[in-house]
């Protein structure tokens, strides 16, 4: 039997016009190079669902079950939460394309582009959701070509019992050192385990830590490489990589992200009530505990409000 997950502590207040009207409450947990933990909050040993923070450890089950690509743009675009923008499509497209598909060959659901600009760009021309701008299709690309190259089937590549989840499902309880304590249906379709933050932060830790040329250091490496093509332009884990040399990052939903440098050590966060804005000032006062600097660190460290179009305080952390 596992335990529930907790709930977390004040990690974040909203203060506008030096009134504090708000609290963010979540966990956090910070480990060392070495996987010792230094500094924590709120509950990391309790399963909580990652979302596509998984993604990375996904991607490197694909690679480990014979997943074949070349360019490691497309091994970043397999572990993606991408923006929408033309050039995601445009690789996502030609990974399928590369197998004998179409974007029809994806389960994950229709969808807008994730990224404000490029969903307005679809919406002026008239378009509207597609499979291919679903945030998470170059995940399901990746799926569907790692069933190809095993042998596998395609149908239904995408529940628990194929071998295929089976296989990432293997991967993830491996490099988290815990079992998953519940198999969910992702916002794409896909399985998402359950784990607890510490699990993932050890999981990360392995991903930036590994050999040159292993599985796992070439995800590692591609996303760090191209930034852009996991989330975006403009994306927080893509400033966080372009950002902070040898970051790797990726968000989740409900106010998941995970982080882990080289030779510092990994963070990972959860915040309660899967509040965006209260993400990365606290992601930011971790990394400072790892005594991390950077410029861009400085400008997460408060997320602005606005009263009249001008701030008027902000979103900053307490732990």
């Amino acid at each position: 039997m596992f335990k529930t997950y907790e709930g977390g502590e004040p990690l974040a207040e909203v203060v506008r016009s030096g009134f504090v009207e708000g609290v963010h409450r979540g966990s956090v947990v910070v480990l060392d190079a070495a996987g010792a933990t230094v500094a924590g909050a709120g509950d990391g040993v309790s399963p909580i669902f990652p979302r596509s923070a998984s993604k990375p450890l996904q991607a490197l089950g694909m690679l480990r079950a014979g997943l074949a690509v070349t360019d490691p743009a497309d091994v970043a675009v397999v572990s993606a939460s991408h923006a929408g923008e033309e050039f995601h499509l445009a690789r996502v497209a030609a990974l399928l394309g590369s197998a004998g598909l179409d974007p029809g060959a994806l389960h994950c659901p229709p969808d807008l582009p994730f990224g404000e600009a490029a969903r307005e760009a679809v919406l002026r021309a008239g378009g509207g959701p597609s499979r291919l701008a679903m945030n998470c299709s170059g995940k399901h690309a990746g799926m569907l070509l790692t069933c190809l190259a095993a042998g596998w089937p395609v149908d239904g590549y995408w529940r628990p019992e194929h071998p295929l989840q089976q296989r990432l499902t293997a991967t993830i309880e491996e490099f988290t050192g815990e079992p998953a304590a519940a198999v969910g249906v992702d916002g794409c379709g896909a399985p998402v385990l359950a784990v607890s933050l510490t699990g993932l932060a050890r999981a990360y830790l392995r991903l930036v830590a590994a050999e040159p040329g292993s599985p796992e250091r070439t995800v590692a490496d591609a996303m760090r490489a191209y930034p852009e093509v996991v989330g975006g332009t403009v994306a927080d884990d893509t400033r966080l990589m372009r950002g902070v040399p040898g970051m790797l990052a990726k968000i989740g939903a409900e106010g998941v992200i995970a982080a882990a440098l080289p030779g510092v050590g990994a963070v990972t966060l959860k915040i309660d009530d899967g509040a965006a804005r209260a993400r990365m000032p606290v992601l930011v006062s971790a990394l400072r505990r790892l005594g991390v600097r950077a410029p861009v660190l400085t400008e997460y460290a408060e997320v602005p409000l606005l009263g009249g179009a001008l701030p008027v305080g902000g979103v900053r952390p307490v732990w």
